[in-house]
Formats: structure tokens, C-alpha cells, sequence
């Protein structure tokens, strides 16, 4: 073989074998940047649980409930490829132990709940949102061994952040304000309504 057909088979060699690594950088490459992308999305339906704190004040009575509160949300994401902007619903229900005593009248707020709106800014795993919704819940006065209860709704507003810290997985921590509206209690002789903050932390997966 001559020196020019040598020649001619290492140049085409040493191309083919560029070409070669450029595809396997690019076909290795890819999977990084989609694997990215997924990490870091916020779109799609979460289930999970919180735990925190609620401080209020009942309308008309000398009373200031507080108290633990706990429960779980559920709540469905969109956000557009390449877009930070996240938009969502969220309901929740939540257990609390909150009430106070004033004489011989005591006011608790045993449960509420409530269906909000999200919208919020991503930088890639770490969200921020302001929600805003309807909130109901449950107020109880006792004295003298009578109860009387009441259910409420009213509007619920806040803002929080949430982080993703794992794949599926991301925690929040949120301030919410709750306002019931008002209603009239028999054994009070008078109309009652609650209004509360919440700070609670909580853990979602993400489907």
C-alpha cells in the first residue's frame, strides 16, 4: 500500500474516532440535562403532611385561642417547560388544639380546612408563593356544662417556601391567616366570629 493510501486511512481513522467521542459526549450529555430539568420541576399533583402553631382572637369575647395544629394537603402544580412560574391548587385539612377561657366562657377551634389558589417563582428547586382562598372550620363555646357550635367559612391568605431536597420530595414552611365570618351564638346571646395566624412546616411528595 502507498504512503498516500496509509496516509488516507489514518486521517479517515482519526476523524471517525473524533465523530465517535463527540456522539458519546452528546448521547452521556443528554440524559444530565433532562434528568435536570425533571429534578427541578414543579408541575404535577402532591400528597403530604404539616405541623405547626395558630394564635387568634374571637369577635366579641375576652378570649385569645392557641394552640398545636397538624393535618395533611393535597394540591396539583402547572408550570411550563423552561418557565419559573408556578401556578397550583391546594386544599387542606387540619386537627387544632387551640382555645382559650375567659370566666366561665371558653372558645376552642377544634378543626378547619381550607381550598387555596398558588402562584408562586421557582429558582430551580426552591419555590416561593403567595396563596390566597376560602377557609372553614369549626368555632365551639361552652359554659356551664352547655356547648354550642358553629360552622364557618371565611377567606384564607398566606405565603410560604418550599424547597425540593430530594427527587419527589420537598419541604415548606408557611404563614397563613385565617378569618372566619361571623354567627350568632345562643348561648352567648351574642355574634362570634375567629381570626387566626398559623406558622406550620411541612413535607410534600411530589408524583
Amino acid at each position: 500500500m502507498t504512503r498516500f493510501g496509509l496516509g488516507t486511512l489514518a486521517l479517515l481513522a482519526a476523524g471517525w474516532s473524533i465523530q465517535a467521542q463527540a456522539a458519546d459526549f452528546s448521547y452521556n450529555s443528554r440524559p444530565l440535562t433532562v434528568q435536570r430539568l425533571d429534578a427541578n420541576s414543579w408541575a404535577g399533583p402532591y400528597l403530604g403532611g404539616n405541623f405547626g402553631y395558630a394564635w387568634g382572637s374571637v369577635e366579641n369575647a375576652w378570649t385569645k385561642p392557641s394552640g398545636f395544629i397538624g393535618g395533611v394537603q393535597a394540591g396539583y402544580n402547572w408550570q411550563q417547560p423552561n418557565s419559573p412560574w408556578v401556578f397550583g391548587v391546594e386544599g387542606d385539612i387540619q386537627a387544632s388544639s387551640a382555645d382559650d377561657t375567659f370566666a366561665a366562657w371558653k372558645f376552642s377551634n377544634p378543626w378547619f380546612g381550607t381550598v387555596r389558589g398558588r402562584g408562586g417563582y421557582a429558582f430551580n428547586n426552591l419555590l416561593f408563593y403567595g396563596t390566597l382562598g376560602l377557609a372553614f372550620g369549626e368555632l365551639r363555646a361552652a359554659t356551664f356544662g352547655m356547648t354550642e357550635s358553629h360552622t364557618n367559612v371565611g377567606l384564607a391568605a398566606g405565603l410560604g417556601a418550599e424547597f425540593g431536597f430530594a427527587p419527589n420530595w420537598s419541604a415548606k414552611i408557611e404563614y397563613l391567616y385565617v378569618d372566619f365570618a361571623n354567627s350568632n351564638f345562643v348561648i352567648t346571646g351574642a355574634s362570634h366570629g375567629l381570626s387566626f395566624g398559623t406558622v406550620r412546616a411541612g413535607v410534600n411528595y411530589r408524583f
